[in-house]
């Protein structure tokens, strides 16, 4: 079962909609498509032009493909790689897009400078990144819940996780580097959704990588002492419309030159 990440985001999906500012006829570029709500959307917006989804999971591409099939959707295509290194047609896109797909890089400035190669000159590039793990309530209640003493520190982000591009000068210069210009970030916040119930919330929850990784390491007691405090804080979190946390993002877009 795939985490659904469309109902997480839902809120900073509109907030992204709005940004993209899709053309008919622009040929798009969906970095980090998942399960393809971002692509589907675009080519509702972008025909007769065509969207291009890339991700590097296999069964959320399945999905993707799946549901662009159901919509009827004839201007969309889905390849299963990384945006880092895949070999795009040179100068083929007038927008590219990401919502939360292009932290996870090994390499930054050599995924952007790659996909800049991709998109013709002056083509914009608009995407949603985490802000900083301190300011994601999601990140540290659950954190938290799940550690089996004090709250740890947050961790010094890596390469390529999901606080990769919190930073928005380093985002500012990776992009700079790559080709870009005209670099703006915006400070957006919206809550994110992990279920209507805290039930379903945590069988949600524990589908992330996160919290299996911190979950590991536990023996069966203390593994059930965190579920107990997880199942506490999602209740803590359950407005009766939903288990919802705070969060913060930037808005990051540029040009190509």
């Amino acid at each position: 079962m795939l985490f659904d990440y469309d109902s997480e985001l839902a809120r900073y999906h509109e907030r992204l909609r709005q940004a993209l500012d899709i053309r008919p006829g622009d040929r798009v570029l969906d970095i980090g498509c998942g399960t393809g709500q971002t692509t589907r959307d675009a080519a509702g917006a972008a025909s007769p032009g065509a969207v291009l989804g890339i991700d590097v999971s296999g069964p959320m591409l399945a999905r993707a493909r799946r549901l662009a099939e159901r919509e009827g959707l004839r201007n969309t295509g889905f390849v299963q790689a990384d945006a880092q290194t895949h070999a795009f047609p040179p100068e083929e896109f007038s927008l590219a897009l990401s919502r939360f797909g292009t932290m996870f890089f090994s390499d930054p400035a050599l995924a952007f400078a790659n996909i800049g190669k991709a998109l013709r000159p002056g083509a914009r590039l608009v995407q949603l990144v985490w802000q900083a793990a301190d300011l994601q309530e999601w990140q540290a209640a659950i954190r938290a819940a799940l550690s089996p003493g004090p709250a740890p520190s947050m961790p010094v982000p890596r390469a390529d996780d999901a606080f990769a591009l919190a930073d928005p000068h380093v985002v500012a210069d990776t992009l700079t580097t790559a080709g870009f210009t005209a670099v703006d970030v915006v400070d957006v916040r919206e809550p994110v959704y992990y279920g209507p119930d805290p039930e379903r919330a945590l069988a949600g929850v524990l589908q992330l990588r996160m919290a299996k990784e911190w979950l590991t390491d536990l023996d069966a007691p203390s593994t059930e002492r965190a579920l107990d405090r997880l199942r506490t804080t999602l209740d803590a979190h359950d407005t009766g419309d939903g288990v919802w946390f705070d969060s913060r993002a930037w808005l990051v877009t540029a040009r190509r030159r």
